[in-house]
């Protein structure tokens, strides 16, 4: 089967066979071990089309393998750069040979135009016309039967694919034809709507398709959205999942459904393909989810350049991301991280942990992992455990009086406790028995609440040393557990929070927008931000209120209104310095580590300028160099331990053998 939209795109190019008495040169180089080209010996092109190409050889290549080749015919020669989207044995060799399938990149598009004009000029009719059966001879499925019904369902839609004029009449007839194959009674095709974030109808047969819009996270539909993941139900065993709101709005009785989602040309999911009602059985079959697999590839050849960006999008793939409410913004390694974590994460509903410094946005975390989650349209309350009195949490948890326990208030929702470890021991005690029996006591009905913890303390320590936390409870949170880098560990991200932040305050003040001088960023920063993004959130606050009129901001404030502390912008912490937390190490060349990092930091302050440093720290010139090299030693020793004497050696042996 088919199983990218990249392998997809592969087959559907009108593929040219060439032979090896057509005199093409065609080499193939990959990057080995030590990052140099070598060429591949002994490969053989076997077709080429606008977009891609296919080759044999017996050299092993993995899926997504970047390659760099060269094709030569006549007077044409170029150069371009591939990845491998498909592979398989070559049936007809009779050694270790792999038929592999390359897609080029958009750039080289024109070159190959100009090499397969020059090439079918000198190719006859006859060999023209067995391109297509080249086409099924080179895809493999599991039974004879598959294969020849889904090539036949490929090539009766090749031709229309490829000369399609009329989206939407194109569109109409696939419906009719993808309803007709799978035997059903009704079939629609949903495409997202950033600015209203509802799935919204492009297509429907046998239904007014403007009666078809909804919230992107409601129903089958939108759980295959949201997830990626195709589904294949019966609304009689699955009640849960399906929503019967449609079928009131249509008047229309769903029994089974069977919906894939559609991706454009990033790979970005913008749709999905939903068939209603098998005929004559309860659900569809797993034949007929095959079936929609390469339907929905075919269908997102259609739409691949559909990518909709809105400020109004609640989809994080489909928003600008400066003009969003809630966004995770930066682009350091560890934010790429976080964000993937919040597309993992969000659909789950197993309790999650999420640790890191007072300010780093653990709770802003929460929240954008519900807003995208499958239980954004719910509730999202958080309970602080920190500051509050006891008596006022117990009201939140067990609800008191009139007011309602907040797992109540969100259900189908998200519930955050924001700060766990300042929560008293004895409290915890009582979550926690809630937490296992999922409902609240005197209750019979069971909460459905998705639980997110936070916390700035370290819990382990509190368990093992302190005994200020309960284990239990630890192991309850910690299934799912979640590690925000403090700022300072992520300097990529400061500039695009500066402006983030700048550009909200300045139309929250309703000023002009304005910006900081490079001398002015380069020090915001240099600056160790112990309070994290919500102090650099503040500084911002206060840069804006102290420039009302200057539309550039080349100053952090002054001595009587700072908008930074400044004096502790070039401090170490020691956990950012190697060894300096090893107690293995003796308490000297630990000191001489925590010198070492001092005196560099002071070095970069002065722009490399050491004898500046080693005025400013109030010690000569070669005092600093001294001390350097006294470092450079312990840093030699750590990484070149030198080895005990023989004496001691044995000595050692004699007193483990006595």
């Amino acid at each position: 089967m088919l199983t990218s939209f990249s392998e997809f795109k592969y087959y559907q190019s009108f593929r040219v066979p060439v032979e090896s008495r057509d005199d093409v040169m065609f080499l193939v180089e990959y990057e080995n071990e030590s990052g140099k080209l070598e060429t591949i010996k002994k490969v053989k092109l076997v077709d080429v089309s606008m977009t891609g190409l296919g080759f044999v050889t017996t050299f092993p290549l993995a899926l997504g393998a970047v390659l760099r080749c060269s094709i030569k015919f006549k007077r044409l020669r170029f150069d371009f750069g591939a990845s491998v989207v498909r592979a398989f044995k070559d049936t007809h060799a009779h050694d270790e040979s792999m038929n592999y399938g390359i897609e080029l990149d958009a750039e080289d598009y024109g070159n190959m135009k100009r090499f397969i004009e020059q090439y079918i000029q000198s190719l006859s009719p006859e060999r023209l016309k067995d391109s297509l059966m080249k086409l099924s001879l080179t895809q493999h499925y599991a039974s004879e039967k598959e294969g020849f019904e889904m090539f036949s369902l490929l090539l009766s839609l090749f031709k229309d694919i490829t000369q399609v004029g009329n989206k939407e009449k194109f569109v109409e007839s696939m419906l009719e034809e993808i309803v007709r194959i799978l035997n059903a009674q009704r079939a629609s095709i949903f495409l997202i709507n950033t600015d209203t974030n509802e799935l919204e109808a492009v297509a429907a047969l046998g239904i007014d398709k403007e009666l078809l819009k909804f919230d992107y996270r409601k129903g089958i539909a939108g759980s295959v959205f949201t997830t990626g993941v195709s589904l294949n139900i019966d609304t009689k065993s699955d009640k849960v999942r399906f929503s019967e709101e449609m079928d009131r709005t249509t008047g229309f009785e769903t029994r089974s459904i069977i919906c894939s989602p559609l991706s454009n040309r990033e790979d970005k999911i913008i749709g999905v393909i939903e068939v209603l009602n098998k005929r004559n059985e309860d659900r569809f079959t797993v034949e007929d989810e095959k079936t929609m697999k390469v339907l929905g590839l075919i269908l997102s050849s259609v739409f691949h350049h559909y990518s909709p960006v809105s400020e109004k999008s609640l989809i994080r793939r489909f928003s600008t991301p400066y003009d969003r409410e809630h966004a995770w913004i930066g682009k350091s390694s560890q934010t790429s991280e976080i964000r993937k974590a919040i597309v993992r994460l969000k659909d789950i509903d197993s309790p999650m942990l999420v640790d890191g410094e007072s300010g780093v946005g653990k709770k802003l975390f929460a929240r954008i992992v519900h807003i995208e989650g499958k239980r954004g349209l719910a509730s999202f309350h958080i309970i602080s455990c920190k500051g509050v009195d006891e008596e006022s949490i117990m009201a939140q948890v067990f609800g008191h009086g009139e007011i309602k326990s907040k797992f109540e208030e969100c259900v189908g929702g998200t519930l955050v406790f924001d700060e766990i470890g300042f929560m008293s021991l004895s409290l915890q005690m009582k979550l926690l028995s809630i937490l296992k029996e999922k409902r609240l006591p005197g209750s019979t009905i069971g909460f459905d609440v998705r639980l997110i913890f936070t916390t700035s303390r370290n819990l382990k320590q509190m368990i093992e040393e302190e005994g200020t936390f309960n284990p239990e409870l630890y192991a309850y949170m910690g299934s799912c557990e979640v590690h925000v880098e403090p700022l300072r560990k992520r300097p990529a991200d400061i500039e695009e929070l500066l402006n983030f932040y700048l550009k909200r305050e300045c139309r929250k003040q309703g000023l002009l927008l304005k910006d900081f001088t490079d001398p002015v960023k380069a020090q915001l920063k240099e600056y160790s931000w112990p309070g994290n993004v919500c102090e650099l959130e503040k500084a911002v606050e206060k840069a804006v209120l102290y420039s009302p009129k200057a539309h550039i901001i080349s100053e952090l404030g002054n001595k009587s209104t700072p908008i930074i502390d400044m004096s502790i912008s070039g401090h170490c912490l020691l956990e950012n310095i190697p060894n300096a937390d090893n107690s293995a190490l003796p308490l000297k060349d630990r000191v001489c580590l925590v010198e070492r990092e001092m005196i560099l930091s002071e070095i970069k302050r002065h722009k490399g300028n050491k004898s500046k440093a080693a005025i400013s720290m109030g010690i000569s010139r070669e005092a600093l160099r001294k001390k350097l090299l006294q470092s450079d030693d312990v840093l030699e020793q750590i990484k070149n331990p030198r080895p005990k004497s023989e004496d001691s050696i044995e000595g050692v042996v004699e007193i483990k053998a006595a």
